[in-house]
């Protein structure tokens, strides 16, 4: 905190306090000239006069001990040049004894919802030792470098091993009902802005609920998404994940790859479509677009492309949105929750969202292992 800000906080402190204390003390000190019924001598409409009685003593117990408390909290609280003294308060946050601040004050409640929380999920979800050793050594892996973007190459691909080691265990939990109804508040409560109540999605944002991956939909993928995110980190002066093409084929073979484009697909629009236009756009996607979505068209997980021969699409199909795709690109992000949601409740939101394309209810994972 700067000396500004530090010393606006002390001045408003004591002039508060102070200015208080002034005025009741001013008060109780400055008596009335007293006529000898009693009253002040001053009469309003001729009829109501003013006494001066003394104020009730409970009233002024209170009230002083709010003047007290004022100066114990000045004690407790870092409320007087607190860019050098913290006062006497404090919390535990990471297993230090640290000052109070409000900061402080809430990772230590956090720290403890989350024990609560963790005791409960291995208890109730998943009491499973194995899974529950393989979150401890993820847990310790993470708390090497905390900051994602600071961590080694060597211990990120250490921590994204563990974390797809998981995916047994994402598979038990998402046949465990209890698990399934967490998975669904957590669902609800950070992920439905963009997928909507149902996970159905929206145009940019994908459909969790028909099976079709960008990334892959198995619980490794899933959960791998879901602690990293996709496109998190986009550089601006780099091409989007799908890359603008209309500087490199010209809005000629825009059109013609988008002929292409809707030939292989479904074509739910059943649009008459132009065969010169599709020759000359396959030529194009065979020489441009094969490396991420295949000669086929199917798309490959690895790259995160679409499967283009499926009808299902993230933008729309429609012969408009598919030259806008491939005339400037498209970029969407999906952040990474790591740092949000912790790994239980991660492991509680990808049996839920592997759930709802995969319904079977499987076997616990040592019990399939036998």
């Amino acid at each position: 905190m700067s000396i500004f800000w530090s010393s606006w906080i002390t001045i408003l402190s004591l002039a508060c306090w102070l200015g208080i204390l002034g005025v009741l003390l001013f008060v109780l000190r400055n008596k009335p000239d007293l006529q000898e019924d009693g009253t002040t001598g001053h009469i309003y409409d001729d009829v109501i006069q003013e006494y001066d009685k003394p104020l009730p003593k409970w009233w002024l117990v209170i009230f002083f001990g709010t003047i007290v408390w004022g100066l114990v909290y000045f004690l407790l609280f870092p409320a007087i040049f607190p860019s050098h003294f913290k006062g006497f308060s404090t919390v535990e946050v990471d297993g230090k004894t640290v000052p109070w601040t409000s900061e402080n004050e809430l990772y230590s409640d956090l720290e403890k919802n989350n024990k609560v929380f963790t005791e409960n999920f291995n208890n109730n979800f998943l009491p499973n030792a194995a899974a529950q050793k393989q979150l401890a050594t993820l847990a310790s892996l993470q708390a090497k470098e905390p900051v994602k973007s600071e961590r080694s190459s060597e211990l990120s691909e250490q921590i994204q091993a563990n974390v797809e080691a998981l995916a047994p265990y994402v598979k038990e939990l998402s046949g465990n009902q209890k698990a399934l109804m967490a998975g669904e508040r957590l669902f609800l409560q950070n992920c439905a802005v963009c997928h909507g109540s149902t996970a159905q999605g929206a145009p940019g944002y994908p459909n969790l609920t028909d099976n079709d991956w960008l990334h892959g939909g198995e619980p490794e993928n899933i959960l791998v998404t879901l602690h990293n995110g996709r496109h998190v980190n986009l550089d601006p002066t780099q091409p989007l994940p799908m890359p603008a093409q209309r500087a490199d084929i010209g809005e000629q073979g825009v059109r013609a790859v988008a002929e292409y484009v809707l030939s292989i697909s479904k074509n739910q629009e059943k649009t008459e479509l132009d065969p010169a236009k599709i020759a000359e756009g396959k030529t194009i996607f065979g020489e441009k677009c094969f490396i991420c979505h295949g000669q086929d068209g199917k798309g490959m997980i690895s790259a995160g492309a679409p499967n283009l021969t499926d009808g299902i699409w993230l933008f729309g199909g429609d012969r408009e949105t598919v030259q806008e795709t491939i005339r400037n690109g498209r970029g969407g992000v999906m952040p990474e929750w790591e740092t949000k949601l912790g790994n239980e409740r991660i492991m509680l939101l990808a049996s839920y969202v592997y759930s709802l394309s995969n319904n079977a209810v499987v076997a616990p994972a040592d019990s399939a292992a036998k």
